[in-house]
């Protein structure tokens, strides 16, 4: 039996396809286990467990949930490697802008300085005897929306895996994660790549694959259009604004999908070339990347995947 449920969260749209027996139990389970994460890993709700250490930035640290503590104490160590492009202490900037909210504007160029002044990741303070995160300077914010939504997909499959489910597809607004084997004759999951310049349903590419996790980064996902100018939600935290680019968007398959985000944000705003170079030296991870005048560039792994 395969079911698959529709759930709305986290700002989109996430579907789960089960192929088990018990399969509307599980995804149950799953609908359950999402609603109780984005509690806790959500920036735009006053009462996450998140928001609760954005809250008391420059006043006390806050005491968080295991898998919460995890997520920020990981992206916090991607986050300090100042020649990429992932900061989990970005919030300032996220919050100023708001793209992708109706109250999406271009902010001033005095207060987005003000704001740079406060996206520091080292500054962040971790005790992971007390599972406790300081923000020392009063307007910080953790936003973990560059990760949340792969390391959600992580925990949805393990927990399902030990419950009892044997395959399986998770998609979280396009954080696509696969287990066990497909319906299909060859028994791989078909994960499609959207093409840029498209509609939302215009495929540039379609992937084969198995067990795997396949996340996308597109500057065309949520967008604010001011006095004929289009700015994008990936930003720069060196200018304040959005990153300049040629890239349309990014897709990374890898073993797991925190770690498909991870390098998706770390390496979005590097050249075609440079992005191959690095994805060339890290293993278990394979890009496609499409420019904004459709020219895709693929890694030499992607073979197995087409």
């Amino acid at each position: 039996m395969v079911a698959n449920r529709q759930i709305r969260a986290m700002g989109t749209v996430i579907d789960i396809t089960l192929s088990d027996d018990a399969s509307e139990e599980l995804i149950t389970l799953a609908e359950t286990r999402v609603q109780q994460y984005e509690h806790r890993f959500s920036a735009n709700d006053a009462t996450s467990e998140l928001m609760q250490i954005n809250s008391n930035a420059g006043i006390k640290a806050v005491t968080v949930k295991p898998e919460l503590f995890d997520l920020i104490q990981l992206g916090y160590f991607h986050s300090l490697n100042k020649d990429d492009y992932l900061n989990i202490a970005i919030g300032p900037l996220i919050q100023t802008w708001r793209i992708g909210f109706e109250n999406a504007r271009v902010p001033a160029q005095a207060e987005i300085c003000y704001q740079l002044q406060l996206i520091d990741p080292q500054q962040i303070v971790l005790n992971p005897d007390k599972c406790s995160v300081f923000l020392p300077k009063k307007g910080m914010k953790i936003d973990l929306g560059a990760l949340a939504k792969g390391y959600i997909a992580d925990l949805l499959v393990a927990e399902l895996q030990q419950v009892g489910a044997t395959a399986g597809l998770v998609n979280l607004g396009g954080n696509v994660l696969t287990f066990g084997i497909s319906n299909h004759q060859d028994g791989l999951w078909r994960i499609g790549i959207r093409d840029p310049n498209g509609t939302e349903s215009d495929l540039a590419r379609v992937l084969k694959v198995g067990t795997k996790s396949v996340v996308t980064s597109g500057i065309y996902e949520r967008t604010l259009q001011v006095s004929g100018q289009t700015y994008h939600h990936i930003f720069d935290s060196t200018t304040g604004y959005p990153i300049a680019t040629n890239l349309a968007s990014l897709t990374i398959i890898s073993n797991d999908s925190v770690s498909g985000e991870i390098w998706t944000t770390r390496l979005f705003g590097y050249s075609a070339p440079e992005i191959l170079r690095r994805v060339s030296n890290l293993p278990g991870i394979e890009a496609v990347i499409l420019l904004k005048d459709g020219t895709e560039y693929l890694s030499a792994g992607m073979s197995a995947y087409i």
